[in-house]
């Protein structure tokens, strides 16, 4: 399944059959396709058993086995209409109790998926509420200046925003009714009449957790496979401590390319080159992975916003002092239909003037924009780089040729911002 367009189905704008992925992925390019569960694996001997009964040897094993959504532990959370969003059941479940007349929701976790979620049950007429820890809608994406129109947008399309707030337990009969906020403020998801509770009664409440992943490591417990906080632990070529043993996608470990630290990157768009360059370390091409950029992208209402790299709040936590710099034109020439604003802000090092970080809002898609940064990042640009950027212009499709954003942004920081 195609994680990042599961929101969309809930919204209707497209069929569940296309989010999945097809075997001919697999089996056209000349791969044997089993269907059947991994039961153990045997280090040693070199040999898997499977469910079925099968037992397959292997010269190489690639361990990919992903992630689960990340619930917390708190009290109540095992009542039935808790559950996170990550699998197809996951999906189907919330298009069910959408079919079936779902009046609430919460979701838990303001990060791009939480956001895409809570806007397409707000759509479908389900009365959502959004919570969040942080003190900010994206955290990791956006500074909050940068966040301040699509939050109002996200008020404005009916979601109650809840932020600087952390879960304290869940009650009900038998499924999710009431949150409780360490605020003290109580949402209510249920619909039902004390009254006439029952049995069998469908559930009329949800609460989804959008709070991120954790790996599924059950097949590798407790064994020889080594492991840290965030996965399984690969070196820059995929390779775990055991020898023919690799790894990637979201059930690994790695490292932030800027920090060299330990930082979370459970994305699509770090998953597939780890696994482009574990293909070719297999095929005895010598690569290596960089580590996590994180560049991301995602759409609150009329607004397109995306980051990539550090933000200065990330930044500041990590203890890197940064300079930032803004530039702002409008998404078109100024005198052209549809026009838009358009904001770049960049996070700089300040010691040296490296670009660590990148983040852009914009009323048309900012992804491109945001690739040109991780790009700029990867070379190990300055600002003063950035500064001599080689831009086009064309009145459907950038600012005049006077100025470009990033260019502005990265002049702007070079002046004291």
């Amino acid at each position: 399944m195609i994680y990042c367009v599961m929101p969309y189905v809930i919204e209707g704008l497209i069929p569940i059959e296309k989010t999945l992925k097809k075997d001919e992925l697999v089996t056209d390019a000349g791969a044997a396709l089993i269907r059947d569960r991994v039961e153990v694996i045997d280090f040693q001997e070199k040999i898997l058993q499977l469910a079925g009964g099968e037992k397959i040897t292997y010269e190489k094993l690639v361990i990919a086995t992903g992630a689960t959504p990340s619930i917390p532990p708190l009290p109540g959370i095992n009542l039935r209409g808790v559950t996170g969003f990550k699998t197809e059941n996951n999906l189907r479940t919330f298009l069910a109790m959408v079919n079936a007349g779902l009046k609430k929701v919460a979701v838990v976790g303001a990060g791009a998926i939480g956001v895409e979620l809570a806007q397409v049950f707000q759509s479908a007429g389900v009365k959502t509420t959004l919570i969040d820890a942080e003190g900010s809608v994206l955290p990791n994406m956006l500074d909050p200046e940068m966040m301040i129109k699509p939050r109002e947008e996200l008020i404005r399309q009916g979601v109650h925003v809840i932020l600087n707030t952390r879960i304290t337990s869940l009650s009900g009969h038998e499924y999710v009714e009431h949150i409780q906020l360490d605020n003290g403020e109580v949402i209510h998801v249920d619909d039902l009449d004390e009254c006439s509770l029952g049995e069998n009664l469908p559930i009329k409440g949800l609460m989804a957790f959008a709070t991120g992943s954790r790996p599924e490591l059950s097949l590798v417990k407790d064994t020889s496979l080594e492991v840290g906080s965030d996965g399984i632990k690969v070196n820059s070529r995929m390779e775990t401590n055991l020898p023919d043993v690799y790894a990637c996608g979201d059930c690994v470990e790695f490292t932030s390319a800027i920090t060299g630290k330990i930082i979370s990157g459970k994305l699509a768009t770090n998953a597939v080159p780890m696994a482009k360059i574990l293909a070719d370390n297999l095929l005895g091409r010598e690569r290596h992975y960089q580590g996590f950029y994180n560049g991301g992208a995602t759409k609150v209402g009329k607004y397109f916003v995306g980051g990539t790299g550090l933000t200065a709040r990330n930044a500041a936590s990590r203890v890197i002092r940064v300079k930032v710099g803004f530039g702002e034109t409008t998404s078109k020439f100024p005198m052209m239909p549809g026009t838009t604003p358009l904001r770049v802000k960049l996070v700089a090092r300040a010691e040296d003037g490296k670009l660590i970080g990148g983040q852009i809002l914009s009323g048309e898609p900012v992804a491109a924009g945001i690739d040109l940064l991780t790009y700029a990042i990867q070379l190990g640009s300055t600002v003063n780089d950035i500064s001599q950027l080689s831009y086009s212009a064309q009145p459907y499709q950038s600012f005049m040729p006077a100025a470009n954003a990033v260019v502005l942004a990265a002049e702007d920081l070079l002046q004291g911002g």
